[in-house]
């Protein structure tokens, strides 16, 4: 019986169309964007996102809708099950991840801890 593995991340449609936008509008082809997390802020991790111009053999990827997202392997134990989404609200706009492995995140919001 073979189990199908889950997903790294999801996305929702408002996370696709604006990654959609962003690739489009940035003037040289990419092969996606790529997810993962860094050492930094408060709370000890906080998430990257950036243009991908290659694939790396070590890539997890996720596509979905026409969107390829690249994770880096050094950030797959801790993404595991989030969802990617895409909030603009009257101050502010951005990528939101929301993950189920968080424990806790810095008062700002700029990081968090597993």
């Amino acid at each position: 019986m073979t189990r199908e593995r889950p997903s790294f991340i999801t996305m929702t449609p408002a996370a696709v169309e604006r990654i959609k936008v962003l690739l489009a509008s940035r003037g040289k082809p990419s092969v996606g964007v790529r997810v993962g997390v860094r050492s930094r802020g408060c709370s000890g991790l906080s998430y990257t996102l950036e243009y991908a111009d290659e694939r790396f053999l070590t890539d997890e990827v996720v596509e979905s809708q026409g969107v390829t997202v690249l994770i880096d392997p050094k950030a797959v134990m801790f993404l595991l099950g989030t969802e990617m989404d895409f909030v603009e609200e009257k101050l502010q706009s951005g990528f939101v991840f929301r993950n189920p492995n968080e424990k806790g995140r810095c008062g700002c919001g700029e990081s968090f801890h597993v």
